[in-house]
């Protein structure tokens, strides 16, 4: 399906950028990124992966820390109610931001996606799966939320989640019309091409995208670190896509914004119309551990 989309129509968007650890730097570049946005009527915008301090510079060591790989330096912590954020919320106005950070709560570290609005956060996800060696330096989070904001109900995931149907899902069931995947996602390191376009973990990282949108039928916002940190080399490829399965606006490999207009509600309730995937399921089919949840909500018209 293609979602119809107009200048008039407000918009949803998507970030390409590289962060690194100089939090200064980051905020002016969240401002920049914002007021170019705002210039485009984006209500909701999502930035990479620790776009607030950085990501980890080597994946290298694998599950059970047995690697010789070991990163520089690690992501600094913040708090939900920080300083930092209260500069996001103050840069975001009347906009809904999702920004990633690494968050504690006194007794671990999270890499965490903040959902803020002009009044504050007001969601959080504390990323649940974990690639190579990432958990070595982060414990995992728990559970998936949507969270109503100006820009409509919104569910946040982070980067290697939307490998996992049951997150994206579980968003949808909670009411989610957007889903913002955040993202520091690498090309592969151990055979990985020169042209980044053809990187076997670009093709994977689009393909989510657009099964995860269409298998819920919502409007898929996906942000993406650029360029390099240590030694990873990141794909790129921001995008939004639609409820039918369909790339509305992407950056490819190249850094900037992604930038779609589309109505939300009409583009969910005209995908929904015919084969509304979420009331067509079949709980009492799966397996105990699937069989939770039914829909809370259908798009409704304001």
């Amino acid at each position: 399906m293609s979602t119809p989309t107009s200048p008039g129509t407000p918009a949803v968007a998507a970030v390409s950028a590289g962060f690194g650890r100089d939090v200064t730097e980051n905020l002016a570049q969240i401002a920049a990124h914002v007021e170019a946005a705002r210039a485009r009527g984006v209500r909701l915008l999502a930035l990479p992966e620790a776009c607030l301090g950085g990501y980890l510079s080597v994946l290298g060591r694998g599950r059970d820390g047995s690697g010789d790989e070991l990163p520089a330096d690690l992501p600094p912590v913040m708090d939900l109610d920080g300083p930092e954020l209260r500069r996001v919320a103050a840069i975001a106005r009347e906009m809904t931001l999702v920004v990633g950070l690494c968050e504690s709560d006194g007794a671990e570290r999270y890499n965490t996606a903040a959902i803020v609005t002009g009044d504050g956060v007001v969601g959080a996800h504390r990323k649940v799966h974990q690639p190579l060696g990432e958990r070595l330096f982060y414990a995992a989070g728990q559970g998936y939320a949507a969270f109503d904001t100006p820009a409509g109900r919104v569910g946040a995931l982070i980067c290697y989640d939307k490998a996992f149907p049951e997150a994206a899902r579980a968003l949808a069931l909670d009411g989610a019309e957007v889903v913002a995947c955040i993202s520091a996602w690498p090309a592969s390191r151990t055979s990985g091409a020169e042209d980044i376009a053809q990187d076997r973990w670009t093709t994977r990282f689009n393909l989510f995208d657009a099964a995860r949108a269409l298998e819920n039928q919502v409007v898929w916002v996906a942000s993406n670190q650029h360029g390099t940190f240590g030694s990873l080399r990141f794909v790129a490829n921001a995008k939004v896509v639609g409820p039918g399965g369909d790339v509305l606006a992407s950056t490819g490999t190249a850094a900037g914004l992604a930038v779609a207009h589309v109505d939300v509600p009409a583009a969910l309730e005209t995908a929904r119309r015919a084969m509304f995937h979420l009331g067509d399921r079949r709980p009492d089919t799966y397996p105990a551990t699937l069989a939770q949840g039914a829909p809370t909500r259908e798009p409704v018209r304001a």
